[in-house]
């Protein structure tokens, strides 16, 4: 199959990120005595910085990992729950049908740092410094501004300058945009940083003292106090066209850490791939794989119609499951045994013809109605019960219904997309 691009091999160790720089800081970790884990924490923190539009100081991070000396693979949830007044009644009462895309009202609880913290403490070696003093010298220094973030900073100008003015002070230089290879600088995101660096320093008992300190700084102490004020003081525009404030408070943050579990895997012709829970979309792709599995796609061109269709064809009956069957397993019961499983997946894959299908399609699985998702019951709001046929909705029953087609100003994708870091050092270790 020919690449674009070289494959590459190594004995030492090797990097790869959405962005260059969090890829070198993450390779100078390895070069400077650290595994994967520390490697993989520090590229975490710079692309916090290097790409300000897709992550964040208060994002969340789903990590998969293997530690070579345990044989150990495993996933860390930083995707933080939401707030405990989020409650269906508290935003009917704030008049919300969908929780809004963009605002204050989808807040949940940050859950990157402390899922990074943790993954330094139990499988890192080295200090909180050592992993955030890169991201520091960005912020504080500067990071070149691509023409990706150039051109999102300018699509978001309007909102940054009417509702959020202490972020345009940061991205607009006289209310417009940056140049794409200026130099862009956070001082205030620095500062914070070596806030949760000093607090890490004055803890008493090593390494993971220190690591334990930086953590509360940022869940009990000047972090999460200033979430909890500004949630509490500040009415901000979101998706709905109104202003709301934030149900984030401070307790939440308390009562919050990031959690290990088992990764969910799936064998497909020799290799284990693994994903996180439902909690995440990832395991949309082992089922994609299982539908894919009965398939002969080593006689396909990679790169033709054949190949694609099946593969498309695949992962669209793989992700109205996702739409109706996945969520939180802490709440809601994810038959994930059965999506995975030969059967139901043979029958599933009957569905994938010669043409392309542009129907909703999950499935009926260990005896339950998929749920329709979130946008199709927004859409049909107020109009009595909605037949799907035996368990399949599709477009075609949801128009002959009334629902139309999801409202493209209302639901449309809010924009910005996310990061990715891959590590792998010379003892096997992977994140």
């Amino acid at each position: 199959m020919l690449t674009t691009r070289p494959e590459l091999h190594g004995t030492f160790g090797a990097v790869a990120s959405t962005h260059w720089l969090a890829s070198a800081v993450g390779m100078a970790m390895l070069e400077r005595g650290g595994n994967a884990f520390d490697a993989a924490v520090a590229a975490g923190f710079t692309l916090q910085v290097v790409e300000p539009h897709q992550n964040g100081l208060g994002g969340d991070v789903p990590v998969i990992a293997y530690e070579a000396k345990s044989k150990r693979l495993f996933v860390l949830c930083g995707q933080g729950p939401a707030p405990g007044a989020a409650t269906i009644e508290r935003y009917r009462r704030e008049g919300v049908e969908l929780i809004p895309g963009t605002g204050l009202l989808a807040a949940v609880v940050p859950g990157a740092f402390d899922a990074w913290m943790q993954l330094l403490r139990d499988y890192g070696t080295m200090r909180v410094r050592d992993v955030i003093e890169p991201a520091i010298h960005y912020a504080r220094h500067g990071t070149p501004v691509t023409a990706m973030l150039a051109r999102y900073i300018d699509g978001v100008r309007e909102l940054l300058t009417t509702a959020w003015p202490s972020s345009a002070a940061v991205y607009l230089h006289a209310g417009r945009a940056p140049e794409p290879g200026s130099l862009l600088r956070n001082s205030r995101l620095a500062d914070t940083y070596e806030r949760l660096i000093h607090a890490a320093g004055t803890a008493k008992g090593g390494r993971e003292a220190e690591i334990e300190a930086a953590r509360s700084a940022y869940y009990r102490g000047f972090v999460a106090e200033t979430i909890d004020r500004f949630c509490k003081t500040s009415d901000v525009p979101d998706s709905t066209g109104r202003r709301h404030r934030g149900l984030l408070a401070g307790e939440d943050m308390a009562r919050y850490q990031a959690t290990y579990e088992d990764a969910l895997t799936y064998d497909y012709h020799g290799h284990t791939v693994a994903k996180t829970g439902p909690w995440g979309q990832g395991p949309a792709f082992l089922q994609t794989l299982a539908l894919l599995k009965g398939f002969d796609l080593g006689s396909m061109d990679p790169n033709g119609a054949e190949f694609v269709h099946a593969t498309v064809e695949c992962l669209k009956l793989a992700m109205a499951d996702r739409e109706a069957y996945y969520g939180d397993p802490n709440f809601v019961s994810v038959p994930m045994a059965a999506l995975l499983g030969d059967e139901y997946n043979a029958l599933r894959r009957r569905l994938v013809g010669r043409e392309a299908s542009l129907d909703f399609r999950p499935g009926s699985v260990a005896g339950r109605t998929p749920r329709l998702p979130a946008f199709v019951l927004g859409a049909h709001a107020g109009r009595g019960p909605l037949k799907s046929g035996e368990g399949e909705p599709n477009l075609a029953r949801l128009r002959a219904a009334g629902v139309g087609e999801p409202n493209a100003a209302r639901f449309r994708a809010e924009g910005g997309d996310t990061v990715n870091v891959n590590v792998i050092d010379r003892h096997g270790n992977m994140v």
